[in-house]
């Protein structure tokens, strides 16, 4: 499950990196068009936030699989294997109950939005709410299999979870 994982995060990743040079081409064209010929191109401003909202949450999924995403581990080093195994399991248990809500929430925008027409491009607006559908969509299996590898048995004096920065220092 591990090396699907892997092979999905590096197809985002390419699709992350055609998104930032559209976008980049994007901006950097209107700018010149608006300075150089005063004219510019309509859609470019509308396009160019969907992709850096797209860019946000395809991110955060590569950025979840790396385990790269925001945390804290100041209580993590001062707690026990037990305890930091109990916070781990209730941190994983808590992403997986926001994860359901944040997919419940945008389904329900992206149905809302379907028939709303973007401004320049005509384009439905669901396309914003896929973009969050598609990371809780990617998100969930990862966590829980994630929480799945807190339960696994280790060899004996192998610590399962993960380290910290201090005691990798």
């Amino acid at each position: 499950m591990k090396s699907l994982f892997h092979v999905y995060c590096k197809a985002l990743e390419a699709l992350l990196v055609l998104a930032l040079a559209v976008m980049v081409l994007l901006v950097f064209g209107n700018v010149v068009l608006r300075y150089a010929f005063n004219s510019g191109i309509t859609v470019s401003e509308e396009v160019s936030r969907w992709l850096f909202i797209w860019l946000t949450f395809l991110g955060a999924v590569v950025a979840l699989h790396e385990h790269r995403h925001l945390g804290t581990d100041m209580l993590l080093a001062r707690l026990g294997p037990g305890a930091r195994r109990a916070c781990m399991v209730v941190a994983q248990l808590l992403m997986l109950a926001v994860c359901v809500l944040l997919l419940q929430g945008a389904l329900t925008q992206m149905r809302i939005n379907w028939t709303v027409e973007a401004p320049s491009t005509g384009a439905p607006m669901a396309i914003v709410y896929i973009a969050a559908v598609v990371f809780a969509a990617s998100a969930l299996p990862m966590l829980l299999v994630d929480l799945l590898a807190l339960f696994k048995p280790t060899a004996a004096g192998a610590e399962p979870l993960r380290m910290t920065a201090e005691e990798q220092a």
